[in-house]
């Protein structure tokens, strides 16, 4: 392993793709900063990377704080030149349009992109004197398409990838990287597992669903582009997707 002075920031290190985010970075010698709501769920992750040999630092975050977004860059930052932000945030929810009220459209935007924006903002203000960094995004088959009972999350899932967009423009010939990754499939988690078994469906899970470690292999891929080769959106899906 690799010991790097820098750290990489996880915002939205749930239990799944997070989390396997977290445990690569680690692997790779970065001191990982890992924030989710409810930041007491992050001792089964601090424990593994830990026991590998990694670094962590665990927060509670609600990303959609822009006092406590700030706060939580900042002291990563304080740890170690901020190499690194990971907006990994979900947000996915599913309601007819009849039935999505008010509080959920504005609860869904306010996950999914005002705080991609708030996150994107903060890192670009401590990587920018330095001129260099990486700040990435993690999209879904919702950023490009809005399907039936998605208008909350596909409107979220634009708008973030809208602002990726902007981002990438402006910072790129800062020498900052960024890069949104659409994520076009299924997430093989526990939860969609039980739904899909509900449903009455027979699947093969390596064939349709996404394994939360390929995700972490993507970003780790884009972290390594030269700047002379940088790849603004990248799109994965398990082979038998249709797409």
């Amino acid at each position: 392993m690799a010991d790097r002075n820098a750290t990489a920031a996880v915002i939205g290190a749930g239990d799944y793709i997070g989390a396997e985010i977290a445990k690569k970075f680690a692997a790779e010698g970065f001191t990982v900063f890992a924030g989710r709501r409810q930041g007491d769920k992050l001792q089964p992750l601090v424990e593994e990377i830990e026991a590998a040999g990694g670094r962590v630092v665990a927060r509670s975050l609600d990303a959609r704080d822009e006092q406590q977004v700030a706060g939580f860059l900042n002291e990563a930052d304080a740890h170690a030149p901020l190499e690194v932000c990971i907006f990994n945030v979900g947000a996915n929810v599913r309601f007819p349009i009849l039935d999505t009220s008010n509080r959920v459209f504005r609860k869904v935007w306010e996950m999914a992109c005002y705080a991609g924006f708030l996150s994107g903002r903060e890192a670009a203000r401590l990587m920018m004197p330095r001129g260099r960094g990486a700040i990435f995004f993690t999209g879904a088959t919702a950023s490009l398409r809005g399907g039936a009972g998605y208008a909350a999350f596909a409107a979220a899932k634009f708008g973030l990838r809208a602002v990726a967009q902007a981002m990438a423009r402006e910072l790129g010939p800062h020498n900052i990287h960024v890069a949104h990754l659409i994520i076009d499939a299924g997430v093989d988690t526990a939860w969609v597992r039980e739904r899909r078994a509900e449903a009455g469906s027979s699947f093969d899970p390596g064939a349709v669903l996404m394994p939360p470690a390929a995700v972490a292999d993507a970003y780790w891929q884009l972290y390594q582009q030269p700047n002379s080769a940088w790849t603004f959106e990248m799109d994965i899906r398990p082979f038998k997707e249709k797409w």
